[in-house]
């Protein structure tokens, strides 16, 4: 099977099999591209650098995978036939691969990103070169006509990717620029020798180059998915423990109780698991831009204040003293406030394809 029908088949299966996992046919939200390997720096940047060649597959709907197959079904098959399967598939991984890591480099923490564009540019970009080094042996017509295609769809399609926003522009040159240097590093042995290996010299550079200027995350993804999974988790807890809160103090107003029963249960049934679940909180490590930082924080001191609250309150009826109780449920009323101003957690940045 030639590499060019392979990829387009895997894209495709890839695409159909997401369809069952969340992914929409017109659009797919950041956080399904982001569960199945999409480029994006706080992840890639955390060890999960299998995300520059996994991001190749991915596609954020039905037209951007049209876009994309079309244009790889166009291109593809001629420099499949120009280099031969192996090298064609070098040129369209290297592509990719310097695609995204330019993407990576300038994009820094503010895109996901995904698409098989980037790879795309670089087999234009192979193609261009193949017919610009083969020009004395073509057929001029045949000659302007592929490479002044390749050379403007190209360009065009740059073009436009700086004046329409959400195109994922450096991918696009980061692929065109690592696909032309590849193209003329596996340029048939017998011509231009020199020139083959100083364009793998100059290919192996400019990758080293943009995998030693990636920028540093500004926060671990690892960190931000386990802060959003403690916050949910508190969430749910509180909604139970408040539940059993006021179930408490209902019955007791009902029901005659001892203030040593009633204190008993607030502390065993309330003060204890919020205590429980403020230190869970203060135990996730979370920097201050990572999107759950406000929210984190703001569930803390909400935390901390219903176990205060909770604990003044066990203190004021263990001792009978009703001034402490009142200033206790005083206390208690100030965490709605604290949770009404918790700012919402931020998804990732807004979407950022390659199409």
């Amino acid at each position: 099977m030639p590499v060019t029908q392979l990829l387009i088949a895997t894209n495709l299966l890839v695409f159909v099999v997401m369809l069952g996992f969340g992914a929409g046919v017109w659009h797919t939200s950041n956080s399904v591209q982001l569960a199945w390997g999409a480029n994006f720096g706080p992840a890639t940047k955390d060890g999960e650098w299998w995300r520059l060649g996994s991001a190749l597959f991915l596609h954020f709907g039905l037209f951007h995978l049209a876009m994309n197959m079309l244009s790889l079904w166009d291109g593809g098959r001629l420099v499949e036939r120009m280099y031969g399967p192996l090298r064609f598939g070098l040129i369209y991984f290297c592509s990719g691969l310097g695609g995204n890591l330019l993407s990576l480099v300038t994009q820094g923490d503010g895109a996901v990103s995904g698409g098989a564009s980037g790879a795309i540019f670089g087999v234009y970009g192979a193609l261009m070169v193949f017919l610009w080094r083969e020009r004395a042996d073509l057929n001029p017509s045949e000659f302007k006509w592929l490479f002044w295609g390749a050379a403007g769809f190209s360009v065009v399609t740059i073009v436009l990717g700086l004046q329409i926003a959400g195109i994922d522009n450096a991918a696009h040159i980061g692929g065109l620029l690592a696909g032309i240097l590849t193209g003329r590093a596996l340029a048939p042995p017998q011509t231009g020798g020199r020139m083959r290996w100083l364009a793998a010299g100059a290919l192996i550079v400019s990758l080293a180059w943009l995998i030693a200027n990636i920028p540093a995350a500004r926060y671990r993804w690892s960190e931000e998915l386990l802060a959003r999974d403690e916050i949910s988790e508190f969430l749910g807890a509180d909604a139970r423990i408040s539940a059993r809160w006021g179930a408490i103090l209902n019955r007791a107003a009902e029901d005659s109780h001892s203030f040593d029963d009633l204190a008993g249960r607030i502390e065993n049934e309330v003060s204890s698991p919020y205590a429980v679940s403020f230190e869970q909180l203060a135990r996730v490590r979370l920097g201050a831009a990572a999107p759950s930082a406000a929210a984190l924080d703001s569930l803390r001191r909400y935390a901390e204040l219903r176990r205060d609250a909770s604990r003044a309150l066990v203190e004021g009826l263990r001792a009978k003293d009703h001034q402490r109780i009142r200033a206790a449920l005083e206390l208690a009323t100030q965490a709605p406030r604290i949770a009404a101003r918790m700012p919402p957690v931020q998804p990732p940045p807004e979407r950022q394809s390659q199409p």
